[in-house]
């Protein structure tokens, strides 16, 4: 059940023929979202036949928009959230995209989110005190992989290129665990997939370094990039909350 009172999705279309413009990241793989997504796009086509501003409510979503000129704002939202929030932030949203692209642009525009650098930058939830500590643990241990990296390399550049791939592997966790620092405190795009394909990658380094690595260093860097994972994934980005005075 949708519980939570936010903005879920919001795309900017174009009147005449429905083109989606810019739109906000989908974060949401729930049925209902899905649905709601498809009458939305349905709803986009027909803007140009409807009334300037109307809400389409839902069981658990709700679907709002607000057209001016050339240009409709439309979100998604939950039920429970206020009809004057979500209009006051379309308003807000239309506001910005008309004085950052003319009529011409924006009639000229010919392919699906032709404008996606317009859409909102994403603020992250607050760093907790375990994320502080898994940022610690990390650069810890990135640093850890940079020492024995360069001592290594240092020799094996005296000894033909023997350890080339043991100094690959120390260098690439060291790299591996400052993205996974960069994924923790900030928005990208793909995060999950990113942040589960730096731990495979984590992981596998290691047990390429068994042996120079005991059994419990294997096993603290494996716990370290977990807890990091782990942090990433559960640290979601926030609505922007707007002072509409309603």
């Amino acid at each position: 059940m949708w519980t939570m009172s936010m903005i879920l999705f919001a795309c900017v279309v174009r009147v005449r023929d429905g083109l989606p413009l810019s739109a906000s990241t989908d974060f949401h793989q729930n049925r209902d979202f899905a649905e709601c997504k498809r009458k939305l796009k349905a709803l986009s086509v027909s803007l140009a036949r409807g009334p300037d501003r109307c809400t389409a409510e839902g069981c658990h979503l709700s679907i709002h928009f607000h057209t001016f000129g050339d240009v409709s704002c439309m979100s998604i939202c939950s039920s429970s959230y206020p009809a004057a929030l979500a209009f006051c932030f379309l308003e807000e949203l239309q506001w910005k995209f008309i004085s950052t692209y003319d009529s011409t642009s924006i009639s000229l525009a010919s392919r699906p989110y032709a404008f996606l650098e317009f859409a909102p930058n994403h603020r992250m939830q607050p760093v907790t005190a375990l994320g502080i500590l898994s940022l610690i643990l990390n650069i810890m241990c990135g640093a850890l992989n940079l020492i024995r990296g360069v001592h290594l390399a240092e020799h094996s550049f005296q000894e033909d290129f023997e350890n080339v791939g043991t100094v690959t592997a120390f260098l690439s966790c060291f790299i591996a665990c400052i993205f996974q620092c960069y994924l923790y405190l900030f928005y990208s795009t793909d995060r999950r997939l990113k942040t589960l394909g730096l731990l495979a990658f984590i992981c596998i380094c290691n047990l390429y370094l068994y042996g120079l690595r005991n059994f419990w260093q294997i096993v603290f860097h494996f716990g370290v990039a977990s807890l990091s994972a782990y942090q990433t994934l559960t640290r979601k980005p926030v609505d922007k909350q707007l002072d509409c005075g309603v």
